[in-house]
């Protein structure tokens, strides 16, 4: 069994995107291959009826060659589950069957995102952002935040989230891996 190729950092190498899920918006960010620096990429509106923000998550992991993406599973304080993880995890089972059928090998995995939107908008402020202008840039740097913390658990532990098993579209079943290992 060959080992990964991993970065200099210690990250195997390979584009990751990761997602910012909220209910009028989804916000977008991608590192570099190497691990090293998540930037904001992009804001799409939610779109449950037509999942046109799936579709252009797809076409965005085909075009960068992602090999992972986060979905951030918001947290209470306390560590449970808050009531908008249920929306997370719909749209993170719903975001690898896509990438499943579209063939792209690509993971996906929900992370930890408390407080990911809440320094979002104090890195915005210290940068001198109006706070009316935060609404354009606030779910990518919330995504920013994800990647991130996702990067320094694989530095820490070799791998981060919770493996999301795709549910086969035609069968109803779910696609997995066996590993199951949160963070």
């Amino acid at each position: 069994m060959t080992s990964p190729d991993l970065s200099e950092h210690g990250v195997p190498r390979g584009v990751r995107l990761a997602v910012d899920v909220g209910s009028v918006r989804v916000g977008v960010a991608v590192c570099d291959a190497d691990g090293i620096l998540p930037v904001p990429l992009k804001t799409l509106n939610r779109d449950p009826k037509r999942n046109s923000d799936v579709k252009v998550l797809v076409k965005e992991a085909h075009a960068l060659g992602a090999v992972e993406v986060y979905v951030g599973l918001p947290m209470t304080l306390a560590g449970r589950e808050a009531q908008s993880a249920t929306m997370a995890r719909a749209f993170a089972e719903h975001l690898a069957a896509a990438l499943a059928d579209a063939d792209l090998g690509c993971a996906v995995r929900l992370v930890d995102e408390r407080f990911t939107t809440v320094e979002a908008h104090r890195n915005l402020r210290a940068a001198g952002m109006d706070s009316r202008e935060h609404r354009r840039v606030v779910d990518q740097m919330a995504a920013v935040g994800i990647l991130r913390h996702a990067l320094d658990l694989i530095r820490g532990r070799g791998e981060a989230g919770e493996p999301v098993g795709a549910p086969d579209l035609r069968s109803g079943e779910i696609r997995s891996d066996d590993s199951d290992v949160r963070g």
